[in-house]
């Protein structure tokens, strides 16, 4: 339902690739919600998705931006608040590639260059991102930044490999920018814990179906989707949740907190 929650608010999202993806639904809900938006994802990203089909839907200008390069991050932030004509209310962090979990290493013989590049990617292009913002003062004060995150940063999902790690340090990131912006500008930094959900990258990892119905069974509201996941993405971008920040928040039906869920207890008893 669009109520204009986010009327006049401007704003960066990264990571759109497909419309399979949680960064392409959040767009949608925010340009329904009145937003001015800036689609931005890596070069080689752009060659291969279909993102100028979403820039025509949202009336969004796109800029491509390697998240590991200083200079493209400078370029955007930029460039978007010249299309803005001013600073930048909203950030949302959806990346993630991990090259060990691509080529098939286990997480016990992992390539540490290769990790070092999941990690630069995955975790370390939050506080670029926001260092740039930083830096160039572009985040309007009470702004807000989210980032995608999953629970394997907490809990061992042993298919998930080097990304837990990748998801954990991001969310450190928040943690601690989330306090200097804060102090600085009032600006607020926030994960989003998602439920294992069928995008494109998500579907890489080894096993992935069996995370999704696991965690439905868990869950007591069962999985949350990802357009769902663009809805509380985009009450975080508004001015109802001033407060919150530095927060891992947890949008998965619950799973989070259920040691064991009475389906699970059913599949594992035998058959009478």
């Amino acid at each position: 339902m669009a109520n204009n929650l986010l009327a006049g608010k401007k704003g960066i999202i990264f990571g759109a690739l497909d419309e399979k993806s949680i960064a392409w639904k959040t767009a949608l809900k925010c340009h329904e919600q009145g937003a001015q938006i800036v689609l931005t994802n890596a070069p080689v990203a752009l060659r291969m998705g279909e993102i100028n089909k979403l820039s025509e839907k949202v009336q969004a200008p796109v800029i491509g931006a390697d998240v590991t390069n200083m200079d493209d991050l400078k370029n955007l932030f930029e460039e978007a608040q010249k299309h803005f004509n001013g600073g930048i209310d909203f950030v949302l962090h959806s990346i993630g590639m991990s090259l060990n979990v691509r080529k098939g290493k286990h997480y016990t013989e992992m390539n540490y260059e290769w990790n070092q590049k999941t990690m630069d990617i995955s975790a370390m292009s939050l506080h670029r991102v926001l260092r740039t913002a930083w830096d160039m003062d572009a985040i309007n004060e009470w702004g807000s930044v989210v980032g995608l995150s999953y629970i394997a940063a907490q809990r061992v999902f042993p298919d998930y490999n080097e990304m837990a790690d990748a998801k954990a340090l991001l969310e450190s990131v928040a943690r601690s920018f989330g306090y200097h912006y804060g102090v600085r500008k009032k600006v607020r930094v926030n994960t989003v814990s998602q439920s294992p959900t069928r995008t494109t990258a998500g579907s890489g990892v080894k096993g992935f179906d069996a995370f999704v119905d696991y965690a439905d069974n868990m869950s007591p509201l069962g999985n949350a989707s990802a357009e769902d996941c663009a809805n509380y993405c985009t009450t975080l971008f508004s001015d109802l949740t001033r407060y919150v920040t530095m927060q891992n928040l947890f949008h998965d039906g619950g799973f989070s907190f259920t040691g064991v869920s009475q389906a699970i207890v059913d599949k594992m008893m035998p058959a009478q």
